[in-house]
């Protein structure tokens, strides 16, 4: 007896030459695509980033600390100060990692010698002294280079006799610098209310996450004090404080629309209305 023929046949797949072009594209078509974060759909990269990084759900992904001196500041007004300040080790501190060794595979990654940007630029023709942390350097915490760079913003400012804007996303205090940079939350208070006596306004901007000892500083002192959506922000994470009191927190505990309901502080605003309610700010109170 004859068997009856299959209507199919197995094949091995064909297997394209990998001369490394199959692989360039691949990767140049990868990296056309993200996910966010909010509602998890796939975004096409360009728009999401000509978007300022937020989803058409709202959702304000992570935006690159360089890109919010374009959001706010009149195109190519920006005028860097003191990038060439390095962070040293005078503890000569290790943890999994010599700090040295950390600070110096954070600078060659991300072209930064700290977690802080500073400088001048103008805002719809304004001068203003401004300021914004890097978090991909070392979680944005502050040593004493970003509380020196800090201090200098306000002091040009107060040289200046203009406003100040500063935008904070960190995890806090450096703890391999140990005291020294406990220290920078009185030093950059200091400065603060020094600046106050030129009676130019101080805009602070708290990012996802603003913590420790930068909320608990200057983050905090601003005439206005403003946030992005769902931003997390305070001294202690929730996890701590739940492990401490054995309490339940409420929901969006530390969220900036639970500080906002609570007025700790004063508005919430997305990145599209930043420029606009920063240079509204600016006209009412300077």
């Amino acid at each position: 007896m004859t068997r009856p023929m299959a209507w199919f046949r197995k094949e091995k797949p064909k297997v394209l030459p990998d001369n490394g072009e199959t692989r360039n594209r691949a990767l140049r078509v990868d990296g056309l695509w993200c996910k966010c974060e909010g509602c998890g759909d796939i975004l096409y990269k360009p728009d999401y980033e000509k978007a300022w990084n937020v989803c058409h759900c709202g959702h304000h992904g992570t935006l690159p600390a360089r890109r919010y001196l374009d959001l706010v500041l009149d195109e190519g007004s920006f005028e860097e100060h003191d990038q060439s300040l390095a962070p040293l080790d005078p503890l000569d501190f290790t943890d999994s990692k010599k700090y040295r060794d950390r600070a110096r595979d954070s600078a060659k990654k991300l072209g930064e010698k700290d977690a802080f940007i500073a400088g001048m630029g103008r805002i719809e023709g304004r001068l203003v002294s401004i300021g914004t942390f890097n978090f991909a350097f070392m979680g944005g915490s502050m040593g004493s280079v970003v509380g020196e760079k800090v201090t200098r913003t306000f002091e040009r400012a107060i040289e200046n006799r203009c406003p100040v804007i500063v935008f904070s996303a960190s995890g806090g205090a450096r703890m391999q610098e140990g005291i020294f940079s406990l220290m920078q939350m009185a030093k950059t208070s200091a400065a603060v209310a020094r600046f106050r006596e030129i009676r130019q306004p101080y805009i602070s901007v708290m990012l996802h996450p603003t913590t420790g000892g930068v909320a608990a500083s200057f983050a905090w002192l601003g005439d206005v004090v403003l946030a992005e959506p769902k931003a997390l922000i305070g001294f202690a994470g929730p996890r701590v404080i739940e492990q401490t009191i054995r309490q339940k927190l409420p929901e969006g505990f530390q969220r900036s629309e639970f500080l906002l309901e609570k007025g700790m502080i004063d508005g919430i605003v997305t990145r599209e209305q930043m420029k606009a309610r920063i240079s509204r700010l600016l006209g009412l109170l300077g």
